[in-house]
C-alpha cells in the first residue's frame, strides 16, 4: 500500500515532507493491519493557532487566525455497508457508527458521540453520509489550546466530503458541523473560531457577527524573521468545562441584560452607559469580559490595517495587548478557587523574564485558557536559546517549534 506522491507533501508539508511521507507510511501499514488490503485515500487536518480575538467568536466577534502545522491525518476508504469504523491511534477500540441508525447513539461526551453528531449535521444540512473504514493519527496537542479536537472533526469532515460529496462542503459547512456535534451532541458551548481555522487553511480574518464570513490575509510569522513557540504548561483544560463555558455564558448574560443576544449587537458605549445596572445583575467578572470583547475586536481591526498597510511588524505589539487583556479583563489565565494551580501565569512570567533579557520577541496566552498553552513569537536566531531554557522548566515534550501552515482539512490523495 503506497501514499500520496513527494510533490503532494511537500506542497502542504514544506521542508517536513520527509517526516510526513514517514508518518502516512506508518498509518498505510496501520490500516492493512485494522482493515486488510485495501485502497484508502489520505487526508490531513492542522491544529490551529489564535493570533489574536481571544473568546469573541461566541458573540459573533473578530479573530485574526492560522493552521499550524501540527496536524491529524487519516487513511480512508468507503464501504457499502453504511457503517463508520474509525481506529484513532492510542486508543484500544474504535469509533463505530451506523449512518442508518445515528439516532440510536446516547448524546454526551466521547469520539464516538462526535462523530455521531457531525454526520448528523451533514444530513440536516443535504449533504450526504455513507460508511467508510479509517484509522487516523494525530500531532495535536490534546487538551492544550490548539484545537485537537476541531482537528479531529474537520479530518473527519474532510473524508465524508471527498468520499460522499465530490469535494463540495464549504469551508463554513465544515465549521457548522464540528460546532453542531459540540453544542449538541456534546452540550459544549464552543463557537466556530477552531473549525474554521482548522478547516481553511494559512492565516484567515473571521468575522462571525452576520453568520461566518471569512478572508485570507497575507500574513505569516516567517516574513518577520519568527517563529512560533507553543508550550503546553503540563496541566489540560479537558476537565475545565464549566470555566470554559462560563466567558461566552457571562457575555452572553451581559449581551441580554443591554437586550440583545451577542455583544455584537450593541456597543462598548452601552455597556459603560450602563455600567452599574449590569454590575449588579451579571457582576464585575462578566462586565470586564465584555469589555474584553469590544478591545479585543478592536485590536483584530488594528491588527488587519497594520498588516494592509505593509507593517505587519505592527502585529507582534497587538498580541501583547491581546494578551494582556485575557489575563487581565478576561480573566482566563487561572482557575477561580485554585491559587496552588498556575500554570498559565507560570509559563508567562518565565517567558517574559526570557524575553526582557535577549530584548525581542511577544507572548500571550493562547486557546481557551485556565490552563493548557501558551504561545511565543521569537527571531528565528534566538529560537532554540527560548525553546532550550522553556525545556528547562517544562519537559522537552511540552515545548513545540511550529508555524502557520497554508493548507487547511485536504485529501493528499492516494499512492
Amino acid at each position: 500500500m503506497g501514499i500520496p506522491d513527494k510533490a503532494t507533501l511537500e506542497r502542504v508539508y514544506g521542508e517536513d515532507a520527509e517526516r510526513a511521507a514517514r508518518r502516512l507510511e506508518a498509518l498505510a501499514a496501520s490500516y492493512a493491519e485494522r482493515f486488510g488490503a485495501g485502497d484508502p485515500e489520505f487526508f490531513t487536518a492542522p491544529g490551529r493557532t489564535e493570533i489574536i480575538g481571544n473568546h469573541t467568536d461566541h458573540n459573533g466577534g473578530k479573530i485574526l487566525a492560522a493552521s499550524i502545522t501540527m496536524d491529524s491525518i487519516g487513511a480512508a476508504q468507503r464501504t457499502d455497508d453504511g457503517i463508520v469504523t474509525i481506529w484513532s491511534e492510542g486508543y484500544p477500540d474504535p469509533i463505530v457508527v451506523d449512518t442508518a441508525a445515528i439516532d440510536k447513539i446516547a448524546h454526551g461526551g466521547g469520539s464516538t458521540t462526535l462523530v455521531a453528531g457531525m454526520l448528523e449535521s451533514a444530513l440536516k444540512r443535504g449533504f450526504k453520509v455513507g460508511g467508510f473504514n479509517a484509522v487516523a493519527s494525530s500531532e495535536v496537542i490534546p487538551s492544550a489550546g490548539v484545537s485537537s479536537s476541531a482537528s479531529f472533526e474537520m479530518l473527519v469532515c474532510e473524508i465524508v466530503n471527498h468520499l460522499y460529496n465530490d469535494d463540495a462542503i464549504e469551508v463554513a459547512d465544515h465549521a457548522r458541523m464540528g460546532q453542531y456535534a459540540e453544542n449538541v451532541w456534546w452540550d459544549k458551548a464552543s463557537g466556530l473560531m477552531d473549525q474554521m481555522a482548522c478547516a481553511a487553511g494559512g492565516t484567515i480574518l473571521l468575522d462571525f457577527s452576520d453568520g461566518v464570513n471569512y478572508e485570507k490575509v497575507d500574513f505569516g510569522f516567517d516574513e518577520l524573521g519568527c517563529d512560533l513557540v507553543i508550550v503546553n504548561t503540563g496541566k489540560g483544560h479537558a476537565d475545565l468545562s464549566e470555566e470554559y463555558s462560563s466567558v461566552p455564558n457571562e457575555m452572553h448574560a451581559v449581551a441580554a441584560e443591554l437586550g440583545v443576544t451577542n455583544l455584537c449587537e450593541t456597543t462598548e458605549d452601552a455597556v459603560l452607559s450602563n455600567l452599574a445596572s449590569l454590575r449588579a445583575a451579571c457582576g464585575d467578572r462578566a462586565v470586564l469580559r465584555a469589555l474584553h470583547y469590544f478591545e479585543e475586536c478592536a485590536r483584530v481591526e488594528d491588527a488587519e490595517a497594520a498588516i494592509m498597510a505593509g507593517e505587519k511588524d505592527r502585529v507582534l505589539d497587538v498580541i501583547t495587548a491581546s494578551g494582556r487583556s485575557s489575563w487581565e479583563w478576561l480573566q482566563n489565565a487561572v482557575v477561580p478557587g485554585m491559587p496552588e494551580e498556575q500554570p498559565i501565569p507560570m509559563a508567562l512570567a518565565l517567558t517574559q523574564l526570557y524575553l526582557a533579557r535577549v530584548g525581542a520577541g511577544v507572548c500571550r496566552l493562547h486557546g481557551g485558557g485556565f490552563a493548557g498553552v501558551i504561545m511565543c513569537v521569537i527571531p528565528k536566531e534566538l529560537t532554540q536559546g527560548y525553546v532550550d531554557y522553556m525545556i528547562g522548566y517544562f519537559g522537552a515534550d511540552n515545548v513545540y517549534l511550529t508555524n502557520i501552515r497554508q493548507v487547511g482539512a485536504a485529501c493528499l490523495g492516494k499512492a
